[in-house]
């Protein structure tokens, strides 16, 4: 009977660390100094569609990226902290090479990860990414991941 027990112990408890949240990304949000400047860049350059607050507070402004993820601009006042090319947001696209020239057209620079200007990386698992950076500094790579 105890090892009965043990064993059902043993299947529950494996069970409780398996179990699966089914999380769905929804948001990135990011503090920036011009709401409108900001949201102009996720608008124009990164051709993202914008959807309402639904309070309509001011210093807001949302982005959808694909399906019901977002990102949020948030216009508040800030201590400074340092931008790093390591903590950044990730895009996929597998149109990489018409994103290049839409960047060359709106005079937006890219790098590759070493950060040589309008380079583009090659990952080992065969995945091209290019880092720019929005008018807060923020880090973004667009990348050519399959999803």
């Amino acid at each position: 009977m105890k090892k009965l027990l043990v064993l059902f112990t043993l299947l529950f408890a494996s069970i409780s660390i398996a179990q699966s949240f089914d999380f769905q990304y929804d948001h990135y949000s990011i503090i920036v100094e011009d709401v409108d400047k900001s949201a102009e860049f996720y608008s124009n350059i990164l051709g993202l569609e914008e959807t309402p607050h639904p309070d309509k507070t001011p210093g807001f402004r949302w982005f959808i990226v694909n399906g019901n993820s977002q990102i949020h601009l948030i216009q508040k006042e800030v201590a400074p902290f340092e931008l790093n090319k390591t903590l950044h947001l990730c895009l996929a696209t597998q149109k990489l090479d018409a994103f290049i020239l839409h960047l060359k057209k709106n005079k937006i620079s890219y790098s590759d990860w070493p950060g040589n200007e309008n380079s583009i990386s090659h990952r080992s698992d065969g995945v091209d990414q290019i880092y720019i950076q929005d008018p807060d500094g923020y880090w973004i790579e667009i990348n050519t991941a399959k999803h």
